[in-house]
């Protein structure tokens, strides 16, 4: 009997959800003994998935969006050859929307198993860990520091300082957590990376412990992420059992112990001190700085807090090497980011790219425009709390200083494309809302703030002679969550909302300026 060919199908949650399995168990139950079936994770490609793929003389061929019905006539047609179907898209590798990225730390996503050790280790797995051992702290703060590296959840504070200052902090003990609670809407990298790649965060945060003299390590997940939590779980147990986590690290007597912790469903415990909260079986609760978590964190030790991507940056780059990784990218936006394209885009799914492409390279070259078909109108990048990006701006490189310039943020490379059916007014007051909603409550500006922006909004939008009155109060209103909340839960909650008055008066039933109109 010939060896049976290999056929790769997505257990993420992405493909999970729009039918994975069944087109799992409608192939081996059709093909049988003939397929070796491996169930990998989502490449990204989301508008394909359920995306099968088959191991080729030519490479793996990509089939897809495929449902269980499809596969006999896929089967007819010769799929375990790699023969011809409307559903071939030729050799995955190949296909535009992936060629054309430059995937660093996305690099594995969708090439092996997940689970498997051996996959991981195949593919440059462990490498960097295995060079951090071989190096002292300060040589790996000065590797992640001339990387370039910034926090990928957003906040883009410098990973090597951060690193630096709880190296040098003295305690008996530290602690390295990783923030997955991933709770912008339109975003899926951590997610990802959970699912498909789970080895590359588990390397990161002990590359970050055997850097600071950390010995326990939590991951913080979203508690809408079960099939994440469960992988990771899973991971941990097997990276321990194989000695890359645990009491001596690849028998280098340096000890790092990790757990997952699940979420509290709260939007706010994205924010570092109040996931700590939650961590310490508190109630989610921003803290106010200083002391900051770097020298009085988890428990009120040294800690060191980074994002999931931030984490799984630090493999390749002590692995290559951190000119390697600093040579991609622009100005002091050194690296990759994976940019997520969601909302009303024709191609949804995941972009990893060097800072300095533009947003209308993203949502055209690679999105394909909405899925309506209809004219873009708006584009959010950054997040729920992020500004809505007008036309004139779709041609700036994204990259933090050059949107932080416009009042704009880069965020967690979150993007959710509106088309011109959108009001911008109605998403205006949504944000507010939600931040009446998920504020901790902590501070007036956020908590009574927000709230009093719905009340305001709905006012300017019902018009009438007050309604320059209220659009100065709004401003104002603005103006003081900006500069006297306690986090950027209200300090953010502005930025769409004063886009969407600044860039679209119209929808709030405002003039719009002779200048803007022109």
């Amino acid at each position: 009997m010939s060896n049976p060919v290999r056929v790769y199908i997505p257990c993420d949650s992405a493909a999970l959800a729009v039918g994975a399995d069944d087109v799992a168990q409608a192939l081996q139950s059709a093909a049988g003994d003939s397929i070796e079936l491996v169930r990998n994770s989502s490449r990204g490609l989301f508008w394909l998935e359920p995306l099968v793929e088959v191991q080729t003389p030519q490479g793996r061929i990509a089939y897809g969006p495929v449902a269980a019905e499809d596969v006999p006539g896929l089967l007819a047609a010769g799929l375990l050859q790699g023969g011809d179907h409307p559903l071939r898209h030729g050799v995955t590798e190949q296909i535009p929307y992936l060629a054309l990225q430059e995937r660093l730390t996305f690099r594995r996503m969708g090439v092996t198993d997940p689970l498997s050790l051996a996959d991981y280790e195949a593919h440059e797995g462990w490498a960097g860990l295995r060079r951090a051992l071989t190096l002292d702290s300060a040589a790996l703060i000065q590797e992640v520091t001339h990387s370039g590296l910034r926090g990928r959840g957003g906040a883009a504070f410098p990973a090597g300082i951060k690193w630096k200052t709880v190296a040098g902090a003295q305690a008996a003990q530290k602690y390295v957590v990783c923030n997955a609670d991933e709770g912008d809407s339109g975003t899926y990298s951590d997610r990802m990376t959970m699912e498909g790649d789970p080895y590359m965060l588990i390397e990161g945060m002990t590359i970050a412990a055997v850097t600071v003299g950390a010995t326990q390590g939590y991951v913080y997940v979203r508690s809408e992420y079960p099939h994440a939590i469960a992988t990771l779980t899973e991971a941990i147990r097997r990276a321990t059992e194989a000695g890359f986590l645990g009491d001596s690290v690849l028998g280098s007597g340096q000890r790092f112990h990790l757990e997952v912790r699940k979420a509290a469903g709260a939007y706010v415990c994205g924010e570092e001190t109040a996931m700590l909260e939650s961590i310490e079986g508190k109630r989610g609760i921003v803290r106010a700085k200083p002391p900051l978590p770097a020298l009085q964190g988890l428990f009120g030790q040294p800690t060191v807090i980074n994002n999931v991507i931030t984490f799984a940056s630090t493999p390749i780059i002590l692995a290559r090497g951190a000119q390697f990784y600093r040579d991609y990218g622009v100005g002091r936006s050194h690296g990759t980011l994976p940019f997520q394209l969601a909302g009303n885009i024709k191609h949804g799914g995941l972009v990893e790219k060097a800072f300095g492409l533009t947003l209308r390279e993203l949502v055209y070259g690679f999105g394909g425009g909405t899925a309506s078909g209809r004219p873009i109108k708006a584009i959010q990048v950054g997040g729920p709390l992020g500004a809505y990006v007008p036309e004139d701006k779709w041609d700036v490189p994204l990259d933090y200083e050059a949107y932080a310039a416009f009042g704009g943020v880069v965020g967690h490379g979150g993007i959710v494309v509106h088309d011109d059916s959108a009001n911008l007014a109605q998403l205006a007051r949504y944000a507010m809302a939600f931040c009446a909603l998920e504020s901790c409550g902590k501070c007036t500006p956020c908590r009574i703030g927000s709230t009093r922006g719905v009340e305001v909004i709905d006012q300017i939008r019902a018009g009438g002679s007050a309604q320059p009155q209220q659009v100065e109060l709004l401003r104002d209103l603005c103006d003081t969550m900006l500069h006297g909340s306690l986090c950027a839960m209200g300090g953010m909650t502005p930025y769409p909302v004063l886009s969407a008055l600044n860039h679209y008066p119209q929808d709030f039933g405002l003039a719009v300026p002779e200048t803007q109109a022109a």
